[in-house]
Formats: structure tokens, C-alpha cells, sequence
């Protein structure tokens, strides 16, 4: 299995977005260089190993599953690209038990946003694509996810071989690579990212402009209890993440999205992150929320903050 976007490049002649084939080479190029990423060639050299799949069984609407002949040696493949730290997946027997149960935000997502059916799709900050493939499993057209990790893009190409989804795509480029395509997606996904930037209003503008007219934007994020206009700024680190930068009420970032000018705003779910929902496993060995947590009051991070609360906005423009 190779890291290997021709497909894509078909896939887009003739779209909104054929106009990436001039500029996409060379972004992927330059974000997967071998300098950037120390154990690139070691990742590249375990899809290499990866079996040939021919026919198989693939589920995208209930979970991320692939069914079919057993490998000997693809548990210690699939290993080499650890952490995973968004899942689960069930490949050929082997079931990838990820840091996050994403299927859970999935089911709190779903219910709330337009239909995907034959939709154009962009999902900023996608991680190895699990939600991707979940939106495909919801009958997009077309799913591009951007994450500038390369052993997230790794993943999701460790996952394309059994999956075989033509529509789905993860590109190793932050938001500030994507080329400049204005109205070009149906819908625009940003989950887990928002509080990492230092402009928030500016990344709500930057997905705004990928929209086409009556699209929809599905903003997920930290979110702190408090009135209009509070914004929790940490001193330092916040659950022992150094680049958090704000974490606004939910009354507060529906006005932020109200002032770039998103229309129909909704909060349609505010949920406290369980240690059920994030926590190690065998897949991802590292901390994780438990350890965030001050062991003696699980209501506060381990810095004195309150313990993390998701929220989840739609607007339309």
C-alpha cells in the first residue's frame, strides 16, 4: 500500500476543485517530506508490507468495519502506527480500540446536521479520517479531510487498503494549506480544533469561505460555563495540553459565529467528556483524560481548571 493520491486527482477533474491539481502535488510533497517526520520511512515501510485485499465486506453507517481473510503478522503492522488515538476500527479480525470512542460523537453529531447525501465535504482537522469514512457511510460524494499529521495520514492510508472507499481522502495540510477554493463545499466540519487556534473568529471566517451558498458548518469544541462575552483563557497549560488558547462560553461562540456573518445558529449538544469516552488503551498507551483530571476532584482538570466540556454548533451561510 503507498501513500498515493492519483485517484483523487481523477476524482477532482471536472469538479469545483479541479483547480487543486495544479497545487496539490506539491503540498502533499512538502508535508510529508521525510525531514519533517522522523519515522515517516518507517510508517511508509509498513504499508508496503500490507497485504493485497481483494473482496471484502466494509461497513460505514453503523461502524468502520472491514471483514475478510485473516493476515498473519497485520496486528503488528497495524501496531507500528501507534498511538491511534481516533476509532474504533474492526479490521480482518482485529479490533483497533483507539483512544477516543469517536462513534460516540459521531451519534451526538448525525442527528442535527442536513443530510450528506451526495455532498462535497471538507473536515478540517480530520486526524487518521474516522469520521471520514463515517460521513461516506452517510452518502457523501465526496470526502476530503485535511490534518497535518503524517502518522495520521498513515493511518488513514493503513485503513484505505481495507476500506477501499474512493471517495474519502485525508491530505497532510493544515488549514492554512488548503488551497483557496471559495464556495466549493457543501459542508465543513471543524471538530477539535477550534480551541488550538489563537484567532478563533479568523478560523471561523477561514471555514466560513469554503461554503458554498446554504451550506452548512459543524463546529464542534471546548466550550466553559459562564454568560455572553466570557472566554476561559488558560494561564499555561489546560488538561496538560500547552496550546489551548481559548475556551469560550457556548453564548459567547454562537456570537462569534453570529458576527462572521453565519446564519441559523444552533447549539444542539453540550456534553461533559467522560474517561469512558477518552482514556489509554492498548492502542494508545500514553496519558490520557484520566490523567488530565486532579485525581481528587474530577470536576477540574489537573491545573485547578473545569474538567472538559464538548459542545456542538451547526450555522448555515
Amino acid at each position: 500500500m503507498k501513500i498515493d493520491y492519483s485517484e483523487l486527482y481523477d476524482r477532482l477533474k471536472g469538479t469545483d476543485l479541479e483547480n487543486w491539481n495544479g497545487v496539490l502535488p506539491d503540498l502533499i510533497a512538502h508535508g510529508l517530506r521525510p525531514e519533517r517526520h522522523g519515522l515517516l520511512p518507517q510508517w511508509e515501510d509498513a504499508l508496503d508490507k500490507f497485504p493485497r485485499v481483494g473482496k471484502n465486506r466494509v461497513e460505514l453507517q453503523s461502524e468502520v468495519r472491514a471483514e475478510g481473510e485473516v493476515f498473519q503478522g497485520l496486528e503488528t503492522l497495524l501496531r507500528t502506527f501507534h498511538p491511534w488515538r481516533k476509532g474504533p476500527y474492526r479490521i480482518h479480525g482485529i479490533h483497533i480500540d483507539t483512544e477516543w470512542r469517536s462513534d460516540w460523537k459521531w451519534a451526538r453529531v448525525k442527528p442535527h446536521i442536513q443530510p450528506l447525501e451526495g455532498r462535497t465535504i471538507l473536515d478540517v482537522g480530520c486526524g487518521n479520517g474516522y469520521h471520514c469514512w463515517r460521513m461516506a457511510g452517510a452518502g457523501a460524494e465526496l470526502v476530503i479531510g485535511v490534518d497535518p499529521s503524517a502518522l495520521f495520514v498513515c493511518q488513514f492510508f493503513a485503513m484505505k487498503n481495507f476500506l477501499h472507499n474512493p471517495r474519502v481522502w485525508v491530505l497532510p495540510l493544515g488549514i492554512e494549506d488548503v488551497p483557496k477554493t471559495p464556495g466549493s463545499f457543501d459542508t465543513v466540519f471543524s471538530m477539535g480544533v477550534l480551541y488550538h487556534r489563537k484567532s478563533p473568529i479568523e478560523h471561523i471566517e477561514h471555514l466560513k469561505s469554503f461554503l458554498k451558498p446554504g451550506g452548512e458548518l459543524v463546529l464542534e469544541t471546548l466550550v466553559a460555563d459562564g454568560p455572553e462575552g466570557y472566554s476561559l483563557i488558560p494561564r499555561g497549560r489546560y488538561a496538560k495540553m500547552r496550546n489551548v488558547w481559548f475556551i469560550p462560553s457556548v453564548q459567547t461562540l454562537e456570537l462569534w459565529m453570529k458576527r462572521c456573518g453565519l446564519k441559523n445558529i444552533k447549539t444542539v449538544d453540550v456534553n461533559e467528556t467522560s474517561i469512558d469516552e477518552q482514556r489509554s488503551t492498548d492502542w494508545m498507551t500514553f496519558e490520557s483524560l484520566p490523567d488530565y483530571l486532579d485525581p481528587d476532584n474530577c470536576t477540574r482538570t489537573i491545573e485547578g481548571y473545569p474538567a472538559p466540556k464538548r459542545a456542538v454548533l451547526i450555522a448555515q451561510i
